[in-house]
């Protein structure tokens, strides 16, 4: 009988342990593919907004794919290589409605250098390399990493990089000769051929520059919801003004083309052309692992040692960028980094099979995308089916397109994506801080983006060991007998020696007490354990006490473990009780 009975309980534990292994292995894949949560919900009321969506950031993706690809030195398709893979994988794998993955300015401008020393596979490969990385920081929960990224530095390397980028752009925007591989080279260039300079495309450039400031700041008098002082006659004036705006970049390639497409015609081009596109869908195939170029042969090992320590921060800026912008995008719902990052590893890893160059998430595209009515990550599949169906069937128009068009879409882009007002910001709230600002864009400037962002986190660490290493502390002479020592922060073991001189420097009665109240030290290191053993010495040496009240007893076991003896030092009791004593 009770054999029967143990029988019985363990097939009941058995059955719960199952039962409980099977709900948490639907969770986890409900929680990996975020699309299982929202997709037997899915309407055609959702559909269509989602489409719309997708049809109005896929005419923003497609001409900022082609400059984005001509700023990496790449052929102008792989723009467009890198338009469609990203938005498939992200419509499985990705949390946030808004996101457009794809093609970006720093991205194109990190891995430039890599396209011009190794050819195209240095931007292919590189792709497979960071999406790997990417890959694995998401599985092993490294998100964290990128907290480590202050403000300051963060403004300073985007400004610095829209700085690059429309330096660059500054020749195809007059139509003169030149280099343009960093910021003094671009400049230098300039001036040494501004005589050169073409007038149709200098017009045309400066043309799309007013015409797409001008549809952005028109955007404001537009909307998708209706308000309640509108008529119905205001309202669809305002979804028209709204529609234009958000078309504009599409808008302003396509006058154009047609513009030089009629002068070709009648036998005349006065503008420089972007050239021959090629045609087709790219091949599905493993990312070059070795590559010849120029008549040199690069094997694996020697690619590795080209791209230097762009492994690292190729893949570490896209999820900056990534995570700033799902963060900004999620609307006070809490999200998911860990997921993020596994969606932008595996969208980064599947686009090397296409050829594409690195991607992530794109903040002009997701503002497109969210002021379009997104609903689900749905409009994205929209968006690249858009992308292959302009890589199947209109490659042959996009010869028309000006280069003075493309440079006048990617300033106008990198306008808006200069902070300037971090320095507004930084100088009203805390000027230090303008510090690590300025020396990332400077170096981000003059030497180049790995290094500038190096030197801006080294210095932003300098101001953070500076702070732990000169901690507040507020001395009050509570008579000529009792010092009172307050911390206003944690102790560190750069503040060790700090802390001692101060304190001996502030307290010189003598046949005082001197009271360390430790209510603000969390936790304490072995450094300032004996710091403050040294302390006690000293003071004792003066004919001073020394009272440690108030601390926590992690922080007593820490200082036991220096010497036993301070244990007779601590105090528990209230700090009229001791003064009483």
């Amino acid at each position: 009988m009770i054999k029967e009975m143990d029988n019985v309980v363990n097939q009941s534990l058995l059955r719960d342990y199952r039962t409980s292994g099977t709900t948490n292995i639907r969770r986890l894949i409900k929680k990996r593919f975020p699309l299982l949560a929202w997709l037997p919900s899915y309407n055609f009321q959702t559909f269509s907004q989602d489409f719309l969506a997708g049809i109005t950031v896929a005419l923003t993706e497609i001409p900022q794919g082609i400059a984005y690809a001509i700023v990496a030195g790449l052929p102008s398709q792989y723009g467009l290589y890198a338009g469609f893979m990203g938005c498939f994988m992200y419509f499985m794998l990705g949390s946030c409605k808004d996101i457009n993955i794809g093609p970006t300015a720093i991205m194109a401008l990190m891995i430039q250098p890599y396209v011009s020393s190794m050819g195209i596979a240095g931007g292919i490969l590189i792709t497979f390399l960071s999406g790997c990385l990417i890959f694995l920081c998401g599985l092993l929960h490294l998100g964290f990493i990128v907290e480590f990224f202050s403000y300051p530095v963060i403004a300073g390397f985007t400004t610095a990089a829209a700085f690059n980028i429309a330096s660059s752009q500054i020749k195809s925007l007059l139509g003169i000769p030149g280099k343009s591989d960093t910021f003094l080279t671009a400049w230098i260039s300039v001036f040494e051929n501004i005589k050169k300079t073409r007038l149709a495309d200098t017009l045309m450039g400066f043309f799309v520059i007013v015409f797409l400031v001008i549809a952005k700041e028109i955007r404001r008098y537009g909307s998708l919801k209706q308000r309640p002082e509108w008529t119905r006659k205001r309202y669809i004036i305002g979804v028209i003004i709204f529609m234009f705006s958000l078309a504009s970049n599409a808008i302003a390639v396509m006058c154009c083309s047609v513009v030089a497409y009629i002068f070709k015609q009648y036998g005349q081009m006065p503008f420089k052309l972007t050239g021959e596109v090629r045609g087709g869908l790219p091949s599905f195939t493993l990312p070059p692992f070795s590559t010849n170029f120029n008549g040199t042969e690069f094997r694996f090992e020697d690619m590795m040692t080209e791209y230097g320590t762009v492994v690292i921060f190729c893949p570490l800026i896209a999820v900056l960028e990534h995570i700033a912008i799902a963060k900004a995008f999620s609307k006070g719902k809490s999200l998911d980094a860990t997921q993020e990052m596994i969606a932008l590893g595996v969208c980064n890893i599947m686009g090397s099979f296409v050829q594409s160059m690195p991607v992530t998430g794109s903040f002009t595209r997701t503002a497109v995308n969210n002021a379009s009515g997104a609903k689900t990550p749905a409009c994205s599949i929209i968006t690249g089916i858009m992308v292959l169906v302009a890589l199947g069937f209109l490659t042959s128009t996009f010869q028309y397109i000006p280069k003075s068009t493309l440079a006048g879409v990617i300033m106008v882009a990198m306008y808006y994506l200069c902070d300037f007002q971090a320095f507004i910001l930084l100088w009203k709230s805390k000027k230090l801080d303008l510090i690590p600002l300025t020396a990332t864009l400077v170096c981000c400037l003059f030497i180049n983006l790995e290094y500038g962002i190096l030197i801006g986190l080294a210095v932003n660490i300098v101001f953070v060991l500076y702070s732990s290493a000169r901690p507040k502390i507020e001395i009050e002479e509570i008579s000529p007998l009792y010092y009172l020592v307050k911390f206003k922060s944690g102790l560190h073991y750069t503040s060790a020696e700090y802390l001692r001189e101060y304190i001996l420097s502030m307290c010189t009665s003598p046949n005082s007490t001197v009271i360390i109240d430790g209510e603000y030290i969390g936790n304490i290191d072995a450094t300032v354990a004996k710091s403050l053993n040294g302390l006690k010495d000293e003071l004792q040496i003066r004919n001073q006490n020394i009272i440690f009240w108030n601390f926590k007893k992690t922080v007593i076991n820490t200082c036991l473990g220096v010497n036993s003896d301070l244990g007779l030092n601590v105090k528990e009791e209230s700090l009229e009780q001791i003064i009483g004593k």
